[in-house]
Parts: structure tokens; sequence; C-alpha cells
């Protein structure tokens, strides 16, 4: 059987592939050149599973994407109040490169912005450092998150600074008030070379997940950053990482998220998974057009609101798997969301399916969500077409409406028959 949660980002894709607003980022001539039908997404959760869909594959530069990460790396090695001395923690409800400080102490008013994102690369590595060792802590870093050795585009990072004025100006501003000790240019330097970072929407999916996973790379289960880190990361990404439509964001959307100017959109949903997208249009405020529509998908298909009320929070969802006779039965669970779901059946896939039947039994369910109940049923389905018979055992019926993407239904089996020793149905 083969899991469903490609074929599902595909579809996500597909519903979005038609909108085709906006433009690709024209100020810097490397940008302005990418082919705008790109589009790509991809998934990881903490538990180091990576599925993807489309243009997964395509390189692109992190641009501001490599904001968060950056900031993460500077509370890691600095801690909080050495970080807060330089930039603050506000919304700015401003564009991204904006040339702004705080009226009273001259710091950038956060990280995400331009200001903000030149004041903390600075600190990478200690104040003295060269801006090559300074490069290749961040590097290596990002690799790390990454799980793969990452580069540099030096096309666009070459294009990047032979049009970064508006940087300059910023890093000159920084360094007049003592924000930044380094040079001007030196700074900017750096900065450029940091968001010249190619990767694919997988490599941004992994990392996201790594903020998700409290600083444990999920796929390597490399530890990379304290679980305070990420916390105070993902704060800062849902009030600051849509820059001047972050309000909106988290109304519409509802999870922390990042994007940059070459058409990369992440997320990331504490304790649960990392999400990417990639589509080089953009809208007004910087924000791929296409990323933005497929997220609200998935955070309403996938139940991924922050502020949502439903229960979303299943553990271990498989309580048993037990081969009787000539069915292989799966004993269910807890609440049945995404996460849950993709659990189950990712379990199923690496499972030696040696009898003739699969028997999902879900007495121990409490609660499901929709795309909990559309998994678990597509995955049914695609057991069937492996040449299987399914049955499922439902005695409060928590997944509603029986009926799978085919137009059949599942077949239902009387919950006595599945009944372990000892234990109630």
């Amino acid at each position: 059987m083969k899991t469903p949660i490609p074929f599902y980002l595909q579809e996500i894709l597909d519903s979005v592939r038609d909108k085709d607003g906006g433009k690709v980022a024209d100020y810097i001539p490397e940008l302005a050149a990418a082919e705008p039908e790109y589009l790509g997404a991809a998934l990881c959760t903490t538990t180091g599973h990576v599925y993807s869909a489309g243009d997964a594959d395509v390189e692109f530069t992190m641009q501001s994407l490599s904001k968060p990460f950056v900031y993460a790396l500077a509370l890691q090695e600095l801690g909080l109040d050495a970080v807060r001395e330089i930039v603050g923690m506000e919304p700015s409800g401003e564009a991204f490169n904006e040339l702004s400080l705080n009226r009273d102490d001259h710091r950038p008013v956060n990280p995400m912005i331009n200001a903000g994102a030149i004041a903390v690369t600075q600190l990478i590595n200690g104040v003295d450092s060269g801006v090559e060792e300074r490069v290749e802590r961040i590097l290596t870093y990002m690799s790390r998150l990454a799980g793969r050795e990452l580069e540099i585009d030096e096309s666009v990072f070459g294009s990047e600074l032979d049009h970064a004025d508006r940087n300059l100006s910023l890093a000159h501003m920084l360094r007049n008030y003592d924000i930044i000790k380094d040079e001007a240019h030196d700074a900017v330097l750096t900065y450029t070379k940091q968001c010249s970072i190619r990767v694919t929407v997988k490599d941004l999916a992994v990392m996201s997940a790594t903020l998700a996973n409290g600083g444990r790379q999920p796929v390597t289960n490399d530890k990379i950053l304290d679980a305070d880190v990420c916390r105070l990361t993902l704060a800062l990404m849902s009030s600051a990482g849509m820059y001047d439509g972050a309000g909106r964001w988290m109304a519409e959307v509802g999870i922390p998220a990042k994007s940059g100017v070459a058409g990369g959109l992440l997320g990331t949903l504490p304790g649960q998974l990392g999400v990417a997208t990639f589509s080089p249009r953009l809208n007004e405020e910087g924000n791929s057009v296409r990323g933005v529509e497929a997220f609200k998908l998935l955070s309403k298909d996938m139940g991924l609101h922050l502020m949502s009320t439903e229960e979303r929070y299943g553990v271990q969802p498989i309580r048993h798997i037990i081969d009787d006779g000539d069915a292989t039965v799966i004993y269910l669970q807890g609440v049945l969301n995404f996460n849950a779901a993709e659990t189950v059946l990712h379990e199923l896939e690496r499972y030696d399916l040696s009898a003739d039947k699969v028997v999902l039994e879900l007495s121990n369910v409490t609660a499901t969500n929709k795309m909990g109940r559309r998994m678990l049923k597509e995955g049914l389905r695609r057991i069937r077409e492996s040449g299987f018979d399914i049955e499922l055992v439902d005695p409060e019926q928590e997944l509603e409406d029986l009926k799978m993407s085919d137009g059949t239904e599942v077949p239902v089996g009387d919950p006595e028959d599945y009944q372990i020793a000892g234990e109630q149905i």
C-alpha cells in the first residue's frame, strides 16, 4: 500500500495551480529570471516521515526564510537577554525592508524584517568573527537542519549584492547607533550570503519540523537547538513572520510561518509537523500567491489552526496489531487527527501483511477530525486495491461516513468478533 499523503499534497497543488496572480520578485535580476510556473509542496512529521509533490526537488534561495533559523542560532549561542539587546520582539506592521528602528533605543523592531535580520546575523559566531567564518558557521548549521550539505547560489548572491543599496542603508543606520560593530558592507555581505543558500521544499519541511520537534532534527535525530529556543522562534514567526500580513495570516491560517521572495513559504505546527510550498509569484506583501492559498487549504483540511478548539492531539494511535487467523487487526485509540492517521498508515506501509483481511478496530478511539477520517478511508481503499479484504469495526461510528473516494463503502464488522480477552469493548 502506498500512503495517500503525496497524492493529497498533489491535490492541494492542483487546487491552487490556476491562482496565477502576482509576479516574481523583480528587484533582483536573478530572481526576476525565475520560472513562474514552478509549484511544489512538502511535509515532514516530527517522527521523520517526509512527503512531497510537484516541483519538490527544484532548488531556490532561502532569502527571508533564513531569518527565523538564524535568529534561533543566535538565541542558542548567546541567550535571549543578549539577543534582545540588539533586536525587539514586536510585530512591525511594516514592509520587510522598511527603514525604521525603535524610537527610544534604536533597535530593529523584530528579527523578521531586514534591519533586525542583519543585526542578528552579526551576532553569529561572535561579534568579532570575520565574514568567511560567520558565513561558514551559518551554512554548516543550515545543513544540519536540512540533513544534507547545502550550498550558496553564487549567481543570486552576486546579483543581490549588486542591488543591495537599501540593505546597505539599513546597515549604515544600525552601525550609526552601535547596533552592529562590523563595517556596513561586511554586514550586508554576510547577510546576503545567508539569503542565497539554496534549498528545496523538502529541505524546508524538514527544517521546519526541527523547530516543531523541539530542536531535534526528525530525520537524522541530530539535537541542534534547545526546546526553549524553538518556542521563542515560533512565537516570533507567529507574530511577525508574514510581515504586514501577519495578523490576517494568523486569523486565516493560524500557524507560525515565514515567507521568502524567491517563492518559498514554510510553516510549523508545534509538536506535529513542518510544511513548505514553493511558487515564485508574489503578492504585494512579498508572499507567494499560490503558497498562501495552499496553506489556507492545508490548515482547513488538516485542522492545523493553533486556535482550533477541536481535539487535536493523539498519542500512540496504534494500541495493538494482532494477526488473528485470516485477519490482521489494527486496534486504534485516542484522537485520530492528521498526525495520528499518518502514523497508522506509515506503520501499515511497513508491516508485513500476510493475512487475507485487514481490519481497523476503533472501539477505543475517542474522537476524529475530517482529515483523519479521510486518510483512514483512503488507506483502507488502497489496502483493498493491493488485494486484501478490508473491514471496519466502529461501534461509536467515529468515521461517520463510510463512503470511500471511489464511491464504495467500507465493510463493517462486529466488535465482538475482535474483542481482546480481558478488555471491554
